[in-house]
């Protein structure tokens, strides 16, 4: 493990990065309770030090760039990606209410008021906004009107947080008005128009059921889940039968006019990922209405360890998933693909079947290791690996290239896209690991990604994006800050440390709360599991 001196006057970390404790080889941590007593005292100093990284970003954001969408740290200029309704304090507002910080969370919900989701010139991601925007919005008010209802003053602003939320999906239902049902993801407004596309992917597609059913059951209005469930209806029941070349495992690319699959390529990457993602976090949203989701998710999970887990050929102890083109395996993942054991812990958890979380904790063992291996302690955008058998002219699975034969004889990856652009899926896995086991070593996995997070990405007035996270110093800067950063990155990293409470994953051996895939918390419908 690799740790670095700490900057930007964050005292607390400086004081702590000399206290972090050694951990178990890898092979060992499965099969002990812990990896060091418990000790409530450094957890508290960790969650503070993450807090006040958290109060330290959003401070530059709200300086110089609120209320736009995201902050440019290293020129403390800003940006509109996400249509200029103000995705940085929306996304900010759940982590801002489970740190309890009640000057943030008055910052932010008395600015929900006046954001005009009725206007912008720009093109319209459905997904994006659905899990930034209407993800934000739900889950503050699910917290202002439970658990944390003490934290606003102002009980009329809270009441906008739904009344914008269903503005805003009232505004961008037309989307759904295809011969399929199946969405436009690329919408505009005034007047109400598609980007012309043929067809919507299979994430993009499948990752607006949590968020649209949820806003239902809040308002009542039926409109909205069944809008959402009946293009998820195509992933449910997939066609051609090609496109499914493993049970529950299906393409990418779907038809708007038909519903019809065009392809059987894909995996737990970028495009595919969270449709399977949503479909145990639907189960443990309501048990009762969506067990098909559920079986589905059963079929993709055991098609998954039968058929795409895969060992490097100089690292057999690691486990990493492929893409799939049909049954032809490619050798590749992501930063992004990292949420991968989490999700399958999840699963073993509130369907009590180990054989899920164990399965899972060897794929956050390994995405610890693209961390573990670079200059950084930062995993890379993307890399690939071969395996025993891969044939040396494989045109999917090119050989290892001569000048990183040596980095991938020892990590058992090698990186093809060293950025690093904030994001949050390897410290979501461990925090569900940390959740599942009460394994101390996922805490110190979690701490060791973040504090080499606020070493190196620091910068500014908030936290930038990296060149290289193999390079000294990251290569340098991408002046840009993503709005994930408030939703995920710090919240994981704070959740993992913080006291156990009622929207924690497995809160007393159920799930009260279910994380979209923004982390923005929901509170369960259905019975908790």
């Amino acid at each position: 493990m690799v740790y670095f001196s700490l900057s930007h006057g964050l005292s607390v970390l400086a004081l702590l990065s000399s206290t972090v404790l050694a951990v178990p080889a890898k092979e060992e941590f499965t099969k002990r309770p812990g990896s060091r007593p418990d000790d409530h005292t450094l957890n508290k100093q960790r969650a503070d030090a993450v807090k006040d990284a958290f109060t330290y970003a959003w401070d530059g954001y709200y300086k110089y760039a609120f209320p736009n969408d995201e902050l440019h740290p290293i020129s403390n200029g800003f940006s509109n990606s996400r249509n200029g309704w103000g995705a940085s304090a929306v996304d900010a507002l759940s982590t801002a209410l489970l740190m309890q910080i009640p000057r943030i969370v008055d910052q932010i919900v008395n600015f929900v008021p006046t954001i005009n989701f009725d206007e912008t010139l720009d093109e319209i991601s459905l997904f994006e906004t659905t899990i930034r925007y209407l993800g934000g919005l739900l889950s503050g008010y699910d917290l202002l009107k439970g658990p944390l209802s003490n934290l606003a003053k102002n009980s009329t602003a809270v009441d906008a947080l739904l009344s914008q939320a269903t503005r805003l999906a009232s505004n961008l239902a037309f989307a759904f008005d295809t011969p399929s049902g199946v969405p436009y993801n690329g919408v505009y407004f005034n007047p109400n128009r598609n980007d012309g596309s043929t067809t919507n992917g299979l994430a993009t597609t499948g990752t607006l059921v949590l968020e649209w059913q949820h806003l239902s059951d809040l308002t009542g209005n039926k409109t909205f889940g069944e809008l959402a469930q009946k293009g998820e209806s195509y992933i449910l029941k997939p066609n051609p039968a090609t496109s499914e070349p493993w049970p529950g495992l299906v393409g990418t690319n779907i038809d708007i006019n038909t519903g019809l699959f065009q392809d059987a390529f894909g995996g737990w990457v970028g495009g595919d990922d969270s449709a399977y993602e949503y479909l145990i976090k639907m189960y443990v949203y309501d048990t009762t209405r969506y067990a098909t989701y559920r079986d589905r998710w059963i079929a993709a999970a055991d098609s998954t360890i039968a058929h795409l887990a895969s060992h490097p050929s100089s690292r057999p102890d690691l486990t990493y998933l492929a893409i799939f083109n049909g049954k032809k395996l490619i050798y590749q993942s992501q930063h992004l693909a990292c949420f991968d054991g989490g999700n399958f812990i999840l699963g073993g958890l509130v369907l009590k079947e180990q054989t899920y979380i164990d399965f899972g904790l060897k794929l956050v063992s390994a995405c610890e290791d693209t961390y573990n291996s670079t200059l950084t302690g930062i995993g890379p955008e993307s890399f690939r690996w071969v395996t025993n058998d891969t044939a040396p002219n494989d045109p999917s699975n090119p050989p290892v290239p001569a000048d990183r034969q040596t980095f991938y004889a020892r990590a058992g990856f090698y990186i093809t896209n060293g950025n690093y652009i904030l994001r949050p899926e390897v410290i979501e896995s461990f925090y569900y690991a940390y959740r599942a086991t009460g394994n101390q070593l996922y805490r110190d996995w979690a701490w060791d990604a973040f504090v080499n997070i606020n070493a190196t990405a620091r910068t500014g007035s908030g936290f930038a994006g990296l060149n290289n996270v193999n390079a000294p110093g990251g290569g340098g800067f991408q002046d840009f800050q993503e709005s994930f950063l408030f939703a995920e990155v710090l919240k994981y990293s704070y959740l993992i440390h913080a006291p156990d409470n009622v929207w924690q994953v497995e809160h007393n051996g159920v799930n009260q709360w279910v994380f979209n895939t923004e982390a923005h918390p929901f509170k369960v419908a259905g019975p908790p599991i």
